[in-house]
């Protein structure tokens, strides 16, 4: 008997395994909406004086538009990248992650690609997350997550009625 409930078991998650397609459809964001996004990030932070860089990550990680404002700093667009990275690993913002898991903060500050900080905000379309917006140079994380905010804004009617 104890045989068979194991076995009963596998039977039945097969045609679960089967049913899986062989491609998946996903939803990406685009280069030209990253680039405003991007850009709005930037021009929300000159409004309030500061210079930053905006990085905007596709769902995978990648870069898809990064841009650094004039007189920003070269390092901003690295730490814009990781904040980024770490809000499509959490699928949370940045500094939200930051807030909830700090126990785990040191450990994740070394992996490529991930920084725990506060200046990045995932980006949803249709309820998917298609990307994440990351902000650096302003003074406090705060405020660079409030520039990714009003580019989001922006962008929030592209982003509720993307095909």
């Amino acid at each position: 008997m104890k045989i068979l409930l194991p076995l009963t078991l596998l039977t039945a998650s097969l045609p679960a395994f089967a049913a899986q397609p062989d491609l998946l459809p996903v939803r990406q964001i685009g280069l030209e909406l990253a680039r405003d996004i991007a850009m709005d990030a930037i021009e929300a932070c000159r409004k309030d004086g500061y210079t930053v860089s905006a990085v905007v990550l596709d769902r995978a990680g990648n870069v898809q538009a990064a841009l650094r404002d004039s007189l920003a700093a070269r390092h901003t667009l690295e730490i814009a990248e990781r904040k980024a990275g770490m809000s499509i690993m959490s699928g949370v913002a940045s500094g939200e992650f930051r807030d909830a898991r700090a126990d785990i903060r040191p450990e994740l500050n070394h992996i490529d690609g991930l920084i725990v900080m506060d200046g990045a905000l995932p980006i949803r379309a249709a309820g998917s997350l298609v990307g994440a917006v990351g902000v650096s140079g302003a003074p406090g994380g705060e405020k660079d997550a409030a520039c990714a905010a009003a580019a989001l804004k922006k962008a929030e009617e592209r982003l509720e009625f993307a095909q």
